[in-house]
């Protein structure tokens, strides 16, 4: 597989006026790293069929467990509803566990269950693996670039608005 993007020459294709060649180049790299680390995971380990968004959930609730539905739909900028929907898909797979909330008994909050935790532990070792083992494969110069280049990508995040600890930029 090329690491450049699908053109005849290595220019990128043409886009809307007004978006830049980078922004055209870095959207196509992101959507092929993300669709194949999400195809070779599920070759790779035929048992993880867990949803992203379910694991984007588990992730918050690794870090801020427990916190409230809407806080979670925040963090995860989805609407309050969608996140209630999963959460209650991640309860019947006994991944989290909805409480009254000690500071305010109207209130629900959200936590993970030592499955979900389990469950969240697997998922991240199965993808540092894979990523591990890509990177394992590069040549010294372009995993040396790739390194260099982590810091501006989370600074890219954080003006796209989702910082380093997952919570929304206001």
């Amino acid at each position: 597989m090329s690491a450049q993007p699908r053109t005849e020459d290595s220019s990128p294709p043409p886009g809307p006026v007004g978006e830049t060649p980078e922004a055209r180049v870095l959207t196509e790299a992101v959507t092929r790293l993300r669709r194949a680390l999400r195809s070779s995971i599920r070759t790779d380990y035929p048992w993880e069929t867990l949803p992203m968004a379910q694991v984007e959930l588990l992730q918050v609730l690794g870090e801020h467990s427990p916190t409230r539905i809407s806080d979670l739909a925040a963090r995860r900028r989805l609407a309050p509803s969608t996140v209630s929907g999963l959460i209650s898909q991640m309860i019947t797979a006994g991944l989290v566990a909805r409480d009254v909330d000690s500071a305010d008994r109207r209130a629900s909050v959200v936590t993970l269950t030592d499955a979900g935790r389990k469950k969240l532990t697997a998922w991240t070792t199965a993808h540092e693996r894979r990523i591990d083992a890509a990177l394992a494969a590069l040549d010294d110069s372009s995993r040396a670039a790739i390194a260099h280049a982590l810091p501006a990508l989370f600074q890219l995040a954080e003006h796209l608005g989702e910082p380093a600890d997952g919570t929304p930029v206001e």
